[in-house]
Parts: C-alpha cells; sequence; structure tokens
C-alpha cells in the first residue's frame, strides 16, 4: 500500500463516518413520520433503534477523527486505539438495543395490537431500508479496504437496522393478513442475533486494546524485507501490534561485532525505508545486536558481511 493509499483510506473513513450520521439523521425523520401516521408499536421500536444508531455514530465520528491525530507529548504513539474504544461503546448500544429489542417483543406477543394506515408505513420503511443498504454497502468496502474496527462496528448497527427495518415491513404486511403475532417472533430471534453479533465486536476491539500481534502474513513479510538485506546476520525478537490506522513494528537484527555504528545504521535505515513503503505510517523500531554467528569459512572472506572476527553477540 502506498503513502498515496493511506491518504485515500483516512479521506474514506472521513467520508463514511460522516454519511453513517447523515444517514441517521435522516432515518429517525422518515420512521418519527411513519410512527405519527400509522401509530405502530414496530416503528416506534425502530425509530429507537436508530436513535441509538445516531448516538452510536456521533461516538465513531469523534473517535475515528480522534484516532486518526498524529503523536503529541501525551500520546507518543498516537491516537490510534480511539477505534477499538468506539467500538466497545458501541456494542454497548448494539447490545442494549437488543435487550429493547427483546423486551418489546415479548410485550407484542402478550399484547398484539391493530396497525393503522399500513400503506404510508410500508412505504416509509422500504424508503429506509433502501437508504440503510446503500450506506452498509459503502461502509463494507471501506472496511475490506481500512480494516476500521470503528466503521465494521458501526456497519453492524446499521445491518442490524435493515433487519428491524425487514421485521416492520414483514410485521406491517402480515397485520393486512390478520396475523398479528409474527412480528415479535421474528423480532426476538433477531434480537439474540444482534446480542451476539455485539459479542464478537467486542471480542475485537478488546484484541485490539491489548496489542494482538499483527497476522502471520504480514510477519512474515517482514522478516522476508529485513533478511533481504545482505549484511544481515540474524533477525528475532519481533513483536508487532495495530493501534488504529498504524502498524507498530519492533524487532532485534543481528550485525557482524566489528561494524561502525554509521554503518549499522545506514544498514538500519534500509530496512525502515523499505518497510515504510510495504507499510505507509508505520511505526518501526529497530535494535541492533553484535554477532557471533560467522562460520571460520565465513571469516575466512568468503562472506562479505563477516569481518576478520566478530565479537560476542550482545
Amino acid at each position: 500500500m502506498s503513502g498515496e493509499q493511506l491518504q485515500e483510506n483516512i479521506r474514506l473513513l472521513k467520508l463514511v463516518t460522516a454519511a453513517s450520521v447523515a444517514t441517521a439523521l435522516t432515518l429517525i425523520t422518515v420512521k418519527l413520520v411513519a410512527w405519527h401516521l400509522t401509530g405502530a408499536a414496530s416503528l416506534l421500536a425502530s425509530l429507537v433503534d436508530s436513535l441509538m444508531d445516531l448516538a452510536a455514530s456521533a461516538i465513531n465520528l469523534l473517535a475515528v477523527r480522534y484516532s486518526l491525530k498524529g503523536a503529541d507529548r501525551d500520546h507518543r504513539f498516537g491516537h490510534g486505539k480511539a477505534e477499538s474504544l468506539a467500538g466497545l461503546a458501541q456494542a454497548s448500544f448494539i447490545a442494549g438495543s437488543a435487550v429493547f429489542l427483546a423486551i418489546y417483543t415479548i410485550n407484542r406477543l402478550l399484547n398484539p395490537r391493530e396497525l393503522e394506515n399500513l400503506d404510508a408505513g410500508l412505504g416509509v420503511m422500504i424508503f429506509a431500508l433502501a437508504l440503510t443498504i446503500a450506506l452498509v454497502i459503502f461502509q463494507r468496502r471501506v472496511v475490506l479496504r481500512t480494516g476500521s474496527v470503528a466503521i465494521k462496528a458501526d456497519s453492524l448497527h446499521y445491518v442490524t437496522d435493515i433487519l428491524s427495518s425487514l421485521v416492520t415491513i414483514a410485521a406491517l404486511l402480515l397485520a393486512q393478513q390478520g396475523w398479528l403475532r409474527a412480528d415479535p417472533l421474528l423480532a426476538l430471534g433477531i434480537a439474540l442475533y444482534i446480542l451476539y453479533s455485539a459479542g464478537k465486536i467486542v471480542h475485537e476491539a478488546v484484541q485490539h486494546l491489548m496489542d494482538r500481534e499483527l497476522a502471520e502474513e504480514i510477519k512474515r513479510q517482514i522478516r522476508e524485507i529485513a533478511l533481504a538485506e545482505g549484511r544481515v546476520l540474524g533477525f528475532h525478537d519481533l513483536r508487532t501490534r495495530q493501534s488504529g490506522q498504524t502498524k507498530i513494528i519492533q524487532f532485534h537484527l543481528d550485525l557482524a561485532a566489528h561494524l561502525p555504528l554509521f554503518e549499522a545504521h545506514a544498514i538500519c535505515r534500509r530496512i525502515e525505508r523499505r518497510l515504510e513503503s510495504a507499510f505507509p505510517g508505520a511505526d518501526i523500531t529497530i535494535h541492533q545486536d553484535p554477532a557471533n554467528l560467522c562460520t571460520p569459512w565465513q571469516t575466512a572472506g568468503n562472506n562479505p558481511a563477516c569481518g576478520p572476527q566478530s565479537g560476542p553477540r550482545g
């Protein structure tokens, strides 16, 4: 990924968070109108769900913008973990929506009600459904490109909103046929799915906050880039983690003990530049160890990385 691609990712993150808030405001408006026209309790539940989405999207908007800030005096590794904190906050909203939906559906099972002005309610809900689907498609593309935990959590909000809208539409259609208990039965199953999904978001956010290692493929690539430098004798103690959009990479290199400091530094700078090219924006720390890994055959002049004699390994 090039530096231009990284900047494009940042632009997409800002754009998708703004689109999320705008969509939430639109959904709240149209659902409020639909509830006023029909008086349907299912539409009121969907409206409350969208209000929670708006609160979560607002948190996400602030968190993503904050996480993209550079390092400062008090946060030398940047602010990337704000994304994971936003994911935890949104999971709480998702779980709250699920509990509300479960309580609501149980009440509807016990107390079914007749619905009014069904055609108007159906028209508004179909519009809301189309708008939400368009946003989720956009969010999924951004997540595939950036890997953002916060956007992934926000997308889950709107997936549940799609499910809520489908259940509401189904309830309105079935109500026309006189089957009033279909809505709460379907909604109860969705509430359980929402709780499960919230648990997955919490797990992923916690893994980021606990500094889980990067994927094995990325670690293999780091190792190959480091060892491609001809004068490197060894590579060990690789440690990696992710903070927002920043990959943090730390490892040790074994270099011939006789090398002057400026040569060892130049070797590390070349490796850093290659890693920065492969992982734009990465925070890279390389520790240099004097190596004593050369065989007599190598020290005899058959390996340019080995001098006449290598000192002890630090």
